[in-house]
């Protein structure tokens, strides 16, 4: 798969924003395939082919069928295709629910197009690179999580097993939030998934250490009430 020729598989019950998709996707070289409801979604969802026929989901919570928290769930039963949500739902828990349960991504609608373009084709390059990256380089940082080193700017960085593990998780999923309790589940087990200082006090530290601006993080970016994104 090259990014330009991905497939996107659309579940939205509204038909003008289907058709404002379809044209927006296939006018950037995308393939398109619609659901009008999330059962006739799960059933283009083709999981028997290795790997499955659609490479990103674009889904609507608000589905006439079944809700669509319910869709993200069978998905994610089935595989692990990349799912930005697409919804008019902004309510934080809505959100923090969706990408809890696996979604990649979450667009309140209305949504700038290039915005939405941008965010799958992050993705995507994520897709194509390879979801688990060994290294990672932005500015003057480099880790390599196989070595189990950092550095920045060509000086060693000392990081404990939990800023290292922190850093670890959101690497892997570099451009998209990660929730508070997915990094607590992960890291401290899921006994400590309320225990938010913890993680509050991991990332704080790791700011220091990557010199990344308190005030205005360019790597470590907040989420305000649901996690974080690594840039």
């Amino acid at each position: 798969m090259t990014i330009d020729q991905a497939r996107i598989l659309v579940i939205d019950d509204e038909p003008h924003i289907r058709h404002f998709l379809r044209i927006s996707l296939t006018s950037q070289g995308f393939q398109v395939i619609e659901a009008a409801n999330g059962r006739e979604g799960l059933e283009k969802l083709n999981t028997g082919a290795l790997p499955p026929n659609v490479d990103i989901i674009l889904l609507d919570l608000g589905l006439p069928d079944m809700d669509g928290q319910q869709v993200l769930d069978a998905i994610r039963k089935r595989c692990e295709v990349p799912v930005i949500i697409v919804s008019v739902r902004g309510h934080e828990a809505e959100k923090v629910r969706a990408l809890d349960n696996g979604a990649s991504d979450y667009v309140t609608k209305p949504f700038g197009i290039q915005e939405l373009l941008a965010r799958i084709r992050a993705l995507l390059r994520r897709r194509v690179s390879n979801s688990s990256t060994q290294r990672y380089h932005h500015g003057g940082l480099l880790v390599d999580i196989a070595a189990h080193q950092v550095s920045l700017n060509n000086e060693a960085v000392h990081l404990t097993p939990k800023e290292f593990a922190v850093l670890a998780h959101l690497i892997a999923s570099a451009g998209q939030v990660v929730t508070q309790t997915q990094l607590l589940r992960q890291v401290w087990g899921p006994t400590h998934q309320d225990d938010s200082h913890y993680l509050r006090i991991v990332v704080s530290k790791l700011r220091y250490k990557l010199g990344d601006d308190p005030q205005s993080p360019t790597l470590l970016q907040t989420e305000p009430g649901i996690g974080y994104r690594l840039s």
